[in-house]
């Protein structure tokens, strides 16, 4: 019998730890299986910290990091903290890595490559895995290590889909969320799982931004940054496939720190009239996103799990508050539905 599809919430650390903690208590209460922390020095508590609080406040719910990086922290540092996380309770801590973003932008650095992310989390897993690294003259190694720490690697474009299905434990999908594209990043995963002599699937866990809602057209305005945020990100081709057809400036002034963390969303929302239609802010909800009546937000992760994920991370729009809402609404009408 197959497996349940694994629901969680994604927690940005943007309150004091005791208050972070206490929401994901009752993420952990209300029934849902994962909490993911995203990484923005800047934007938010430092994600480790934020991680090591959450599972030793709790007993049953997954915790893991969506996602932290490997510029503004170098690899051994990461191995190491992640090592401290994960022996405090030892298979319920999931490292996710990806190029960086809003942890890079700010601060004036880029995103890594993807022969960068190879080698990085390469010196990750052998950290981990107890083995020796050369850092250029020196070899070193992690005392204690952790071998058994999951290893996951957030993907959206081809090339870095097939990265992940090489040398991840699991993959964080960024790109969409119909069974077309989900197919499509799946193969992607397979090619690349093949490529490295791995035979056992590897994971699939779906990133995607939730709101229960009986008026679609009214609320899928709020995606308008998510959706321009794509367009200029690389992301236009999958755009495209949905029929959504943008015109993307390079930089949108009066948006800070960027269109997907702007600390006035209601601003940015209105900027992003300029770019993005609300016939495109529905497309984009209806392809991209889990946005609908609770019957239509069972059907969505339904057929997400039959495009083959294991697991869904849901995000609520808001980079500075709490999902309280979305926790209670997916408790009361959606994980019922699914069960």
């Amino acid at each position: 019998m197959s497996q349940p599809l694994r629901v969680g919430i994604r927690i940005p650390p943007c309150r004091p730890i005791p208050e972070l903690v206490d929401v994901v208590r009752e993420a952990e209460r209300l029934g849902l299986d994962d909490v993911w922390f995203p990484d923005s020095q800047l934007l938010w508590r430092d994600v480790f910290a934020v991680a090591a609080a959450a599972v030793a406040g709790t007993t049953r719910i997954n915790v893991g990091t969506a996602v932290t990086n490997v510029v503004t922290r170098h690899p051994a540092v990461v191995a190491s903290a992640a090592r401290t996380v994960h022996e405090i309770a030892p298979g319920r801590f999931r490292l996710g890595l990806g190029v960086g973003n809003s942890s890079v932008a700010p601060i004036g650095l880029r995103a890594s490559t993807g022969a960068e992310m190879r080698d990085r989390i390469g010196v990750i897993r052998s950290l981990l895995d107890g083995d020796e690294v050369r850092f250029g003259d020196v070899r070193s190694r992690l005392r204690d290590p952790a071998p058994d720490l999951a290893l996951y690697m957030a993907a959206s474009g081809p090339k870095n889909l097939r990265l992940a299905g090489e040398i991840s434990d699991g993959v964080i999908l960024l790109s969409g969320v119909t069974p077309k594209i989900l197919g499509d990043s799946a193969e992607r995963i397979r090619e690349g799982a093949h490529a490295a002599g791995r035979s056992e699937p590897v994971p699939m866990t779906v990133s995607a931004f939730c709101r229960v809602t009986d008026d679609l057209e009214r609320d899928a305005r709020e995606l308008k940054p998510l959706c321009l945020w794509m367009a200029q990100g690389g992301g236009a081709a999958f755009l495209a496939l949905a029929g959504i057809h943008i015109d993307a400036p390079a930089h949108v002034p009066g948006v800070y720190p960027d269109l997907i963390h702007a600390e006035d969303w209601d601003a940015a929302v209105s900027i992003c009239d300029a770019y993005v239609s609300d016939q495109d802010a529905v497309r984009y909800a209806r392809e991209f996103c889990v946005y609908g009546d609770a019957d239509a937000v069972v059907d969505r992760l339904l057929s997400i799990k039959q495009a083959g994920a294991s697991a869904v991370f849901l995000q609520h729009v808001g980079s500075y508050d709490l999902p309280h809402e979305l926790i209670s609404v997916l408790a009361e009408q959606v994980l019922p539905r699914l069960a």
